[in-house]
């Protein structure tokens, strides 16, 4: 049964330089802070962890510490810095992309890394305590509206929503188009986990050269590794060679592969870093919303992450690229896109119950 929810119009104000509670009962608690930096931030927690969002920034997952481990990237970047620029504030654990393009810009392309959603200034954002056919939740959310005379209007309304005593979370982003005209839709999730020496990559996905492909090229602003290029020929050979994480494995600068996912009956593909306790991070896709997957592992000495699975629209090429192979994707006037995601941490025993639940997708 849903119960209307309290809701709470969150306002920058509300962050200041010590941490304070803005609302808690048995099962959540939510407080605000900002950083040294001048960025306003709001910390959810329930019984098995805690997240950082960035209400204005991006709506951006700045990390997540679920029981008791970070999952988040390792990065130089510290705190997140009041900038729209993509790089000098990169060290979040999820960001949307998009929406108008998306991907690392090519020569014809005028957009920035990855689009205008990353560091979004998002222009409201709310914190909702309620109850739904699933039970309890906390939600936070928010909107952000991108009007550009003559070339684009739309508006983003983001979410994540948490449940009591869970360590596993959803994300929402839906996309509306308000001009009278078709708008383009490129569009990116990147979670950037911490790979884990030894951990398995498990994925409902078939792991041959011809489901799980290797992207040659590399991005202009990046330099090869000794040992790279033969990392490149050894995956294109096969790719199982990634499954297993070893910080000795020339992941320098970025190794990209493109998967195809294979869903279960209820439509949700599914993605594991199983750890050597049995542990697990988790991100579940759905590929009827976001047909492309790109694998992305980078460690290199000072950053290291897992794009364990960065489910979207079109490969990362670039707009002009992806438009070129018939990628691009649009929404028609007045008309909405939704992306649904799923992702966290698993203790040993779910962990393994999803990793057969996965075998059997792709038994199937």
């Amino acid at each position: 049964m849903s119960v209307a929810p309290i809701r709470i119009e969150l306002q920058p104000s509300f962050c200041g330089e010590v941490e304070r509670t803005l609302i808690s009962n048995d099962d959540f608690r939510v407080s605000t802070f900002r950083f040294k930096s001048g960025v306003a931030a709001v910390r959810l927690h329930n019984a098995t962890g805690e997240w950082v969002v960035l209400p204005w920034q991006g709506q951006q997952i700045w990390s997540a510490r679920i029981h008791g481990r970070d999952l988040g990237m390792r990065s130089t970047v510290k705190e997140p810095v009041p900038t729209r620029e993509f790089l000098p504030t990169y060290g979040a654990f999820f960001l949307h992309c998009g929406a108008l393009a998306m991907g690392v810009p090519g020569p014809e392309d005028k957009h920035p890394q990855h689009g205008e959603l990353p560091n979004a200034p998002f222009q409201d954002a709310q914190v909702l305590l309620g109850t739904d056919e699933q039970g309890p939740y906390l939600s936070l959310g928010g909107t952000y509206r991108h009007t550009v005379a003559f070339v684009a209007d739309y508006e983003a309304r983001a979410a994540i929503r948490l449940r009591p005593g869970s360590p596993v979370f959803d994300l929402a982003l839906e996309v509306t188009n308000l001009r009278q005209a078709p708008m383009p839709w490129m569009y990116l999730a990147h979670a950037n986990f911490r790979p884990v020496e030894g951990g398995r990559l498990v994925y409902s996905a078939p792991c041959t050269p011809e489901h799980v492909r290797l992207r040659r090229g590399l991005p202009a602003h990046v330099a090869a590794a000794p040992g790279y290029r033969e990392l490149l020929e050894q995956l294109a050979r096969d790719p199982s060679v990634h499954n297993v994480f070893s910080a000795q494995t020339p992941y320098n600068p970025e190794v990209c592969l493109y998967l195809d996912y294979r869903a279960d009956a209820a439509g949700w593909a599914h993605s594991l870093q199983v750890l050597p306790d049995g542990r697990a991070d988790y991100i579940a896709h759905r590929p009827e919303q976001l047909e492309k997957a790109i694998r992305w592992i980078s460690n290199n000495g000072d950053e290291a992450a897992l794009g364990l699975i960065l489910p979207a629209t079109a490969e990362p090429e670039g707009f002009a690229a992806e438009k070129a192979k018939g990628n691009l994707k649009e929404i028609a006037p007045g008309a909405t896109r939704r992306v649904d995601l799923r992702l966290g941490a698993l203790l040993a025993a779910p962990a393994a119950e999803m990793e057969r639940a996965i075998a059997a997708i792709l038994a199937d």
